[in-house]
């Protein structure tokens, strides 16, 4: 049984991956039709082998370190920052019962926290300038979206009345929640950009003032990772948003549409917006989501107490 296990996870991983690689094509792809020039088109057929020629090159090139990093954090943060993107997608509940248990949510709570020490190890065992600034940046960011994201989340958990990811799609079955609680479904998606520091809240890696943040000091393979694990959480998020405002069955097709729809408005937002001023980040997050998200936290919490009262 536990063999069986391993084996899904393992296809389910190389699934994942494959998805990240026709993502970073897809992104490329509609931010040059936003721009009004052509994507890649010249590796394979319209480009579609693009992705596995940046893998093939990305890992062949030389591997370097910079001779004042301390050397294990350094080489260890990309390598983490991957595994956790990737231990997020066992909360998902499938239909298959691969790692299916209660408490999902609030496992996930503890993938998104843990993914700020990678950054963080990453930015300061670089040991330069631009590289602790962009961590410091990210850390910041990281940490002040998240505690909308729990706050959100936990007024879904009330309507719901439990821990379990798959109740969602049972509650959902008639109307979704992004009819019902529609500011908090765009509050949702905002807090997601931050946290997966996509434009227009991309300060960890804003190449305009910080070269390249907190991923400053790699190349080749260490960059690669960090660039897979971004992308991961990226398709993580998307698909998370969908089984908590939008529904549906995880063996169902348009399930799959929705959560393709949702990773485009990700690419869309970024090639429209521009980058936020860092103060007017923070401003955002602590002066108008949390007191969202608090007032609809208190308001679902006396919707599900007056309905206990009606029932009784």
């Amino acid at each position: 049984m536990i063999l069986i296990k391993l084996v899904s996870y393992i296809i389910l991983l190389i699934m994942v991956l494959v998805a990240v690689a026709f993502f970073t094509l897809l992104e490329r792809k509609v931010l040059g039709y936003i721009q009004i020039r052509k994507g890649p088109n010249k590796v394979g057929y319209m480009g579609l082998l693009q992705p596995f020629a940046d893998a093939v090159k990305l890992f062949t090139k030389e591997q370097t370190f910079p001779t004042m990093s301390n050397f294990i954090p350094y080489y260890l943060s990309p390598v983490f920052s991957l595994f956790i993107a990737l231990i997020s997608w066992s909360v998902l509940p499938y239909e298959l019962g691969l790692f299916s248990f209660e408490f999902n949510i609030l496992f996930f709570l503890c993938c998104t926290s843990m993914s700020v020490y990678s950054m963080m190890g990453a930015g300061w065992a670089s040991n330069s300038k631009y590289s602790l600034l962009g961590c410091l940046r990210a850390v910041a960011q990281t940490i002040s979206y998240e505690v909308s994201l729990a706050l959100i989340l936990l007024s879904m958990l009330f309507l719901i009345g439990g821990l379990d990811l798959g109740l969602f799609s049972l509650y959902q079955r008639y109307m979704w929640f992004s009819i019902l609680a529609f500011p908090l479904a765009l509050l949702w998606f905002v807090s997601c950009l931050a946290e997966s520091n996509r434009t227009p809240f991309d300060f960890a890696e804003g190449e305009s003032e910080l070269v390249s943040g907190f991923n400053t000091e790699y190349s080749a393979g260490g960059f690669a990772l960090i660039f897979m694990a971004e992308y991961a959480s990226i398709l993580f998020l998307s698909v998370l948003f969908t089984i908590v405002f939008m529904g549906g069955d995880l063996i169902s097709m348009v399930f799959y549409m929705k959560s393709a729809l949702v990773g485009f408005c990700f690419v869309w937002v970024r090639g429209t917006l521009p980058r936020f001023r860092y103060d007017k980040l923070m401003y955002l997050a602590w002066k108008s989501f949390l007191p969202v998200a608090l007032n609809y936290c208190i308001f679902f919490l006396g919707f599900k107490v007056l309905l206990d009262l009606c029932a009784l």
